[in-house]
């Protein structure tokens, strides 16, 4: 019943489960604007992009440091991913194993009809960043790389309100 986690799991697991949520949100961004801030910048500070991130802003920098940032970057965000995706996972697997125990076909296809979508954006969020971030430099473009930020940072929010 992931609808009513506030009464099946209590206030205080919901706020434990928040609170971890932020503050993993909070150091992320945290460790992020620091390296940014500490970076000099050689080239300018303008970006081919509709927002900042991280590693254009990292291609900007004349830092001999500026490797083993976007290596320390990637490990960071393949940690958080790793994290997200197994509590994703997990999550997901409870749910189906929820739905399947549903003894009405017609109960099953509603619980599906509405999980799956969900579970399509998710998957297109997670695999356009983790493809905007690991793919090979020698496949990087300017437009490519507005293309994926586009996919991951817009889409996914714009087709949340249909699901």
């Amino acid at each position: 019943k992931p609808l009513h986690y506030g009464t099946l799991l209590g206030n205080r697991a919901c706020a434990h489960m928040a609170a971890a949520a932020w503050a993993t949100g909070f150091l992320n961004a945290l460790l992020h604007t620091a390296n940014t801030f500490s970076l000099p910048l050689c080239q300018g500070n303008a970006l081919g992009q509709f927002f900042c991130e991280i590693p254009p802003i990292l291609k900007l920098s004349c830092s001999h440091s500026g490797y083993l940032r976007e290596i320390g970057l990637i490990v960071v965000i393949c940690c958080v991913a790793f994290g997200c995706f197994v509590f994703l996972v997990f999550s997901y697997v409870q749910i189906f194993r929820a739905v399947l125990r549903i003894s009405s076909e017609q109960g099953r296809h509603k619980a599906f009809s509405t999980c799956l979508p969900h579970l399509a954006v998710v998957s297109l969020f997670l695999s356009t960043i983790m493809f905007s971030n690991l793919k090979p430099p020698s496949i990087s473009s300017p437009s490519l790389d507005l293309a994926l930020s586009v996919l991951y940072s817009v889409v996914p929010p714009a087709l949340n309100p249909l699901i």
